[in-house]
């Protein structure tokens, strides 16, 4: 019997906690790229281009996504990672890495005006959570851990070494 090998299409991504000095956070609501058809919440970022620095990728998905602009080294290190394969809903498999960024603003009305036809396409409504509101949600949330993740980050600040993540995409 043959076995049919399909190579995955690596897709890194730069990703955002954006917290508010009311320390809520930004997530976007919109139905995944996946196969499974439900919505799910999600921070802000994306696809890093090729050559692109992390930090670099994570500035411009946020200038697109939110309107707000921060340069890539106001984006320190990365303090939580992620990875795993999943199949997108034209079939395609893919094999993504997150990367996400902790990143405090001020308050802001959010722009979208920049966001890519494609991605407005996806998204259909965002929201700023408050870490109650995250811990009693019964809405899918990515990653899953955000409300422990963000504790974390808003008590003691980033970790010396990044947190792994378990992966959150049904193949």
């Amino acid at each position: 019997m043959l076995a049919l090998v399909v190579e995955a299409i690596s897709r890194p991504s730069a990703r955002i906690l954006l917290v508010d000095d009311r320390e809520r956070v930004l997530l976007y609501r919109g139905l995944g790229m996946t196969k499974k058809t439900d919505y799910a919440w999600f921070t802000p970022g994306g696809g890093v281009n090729p050559g692109e620095a992390l930090t670099a990728a994570a500035a411009r998905e946020l200038r697109e996504e939110t309107g707000r602009s921060a340069t890539p080294e106001a984006f320190g290190p990365v303090v939580a990672t992620s990875s795993g394969h999943w199949t997108s809903a034209d079939g395609r498999l893919f094999h993504s890495e997150d990367y996400y960024f902790f990143l405090r603003v001020p308050e802001f009305q959010v722009d979208i005006s920049g966001m890519e036809d494609r991605e407005r396409s996806l998204l259909d409504t965002h929201r700023w959570w408050t870490l109650p509101d995250l811990r009693s949600t019964g809405e899918n949330l990515i990653p899953p851990s955000i409300a422990v993740l963000l504790d974390r980050l808003l008590a003691e600040g980033a970790p010396s070494e990044p947190v792994l993540l378990p992966w959150h995409h049904p193949q």
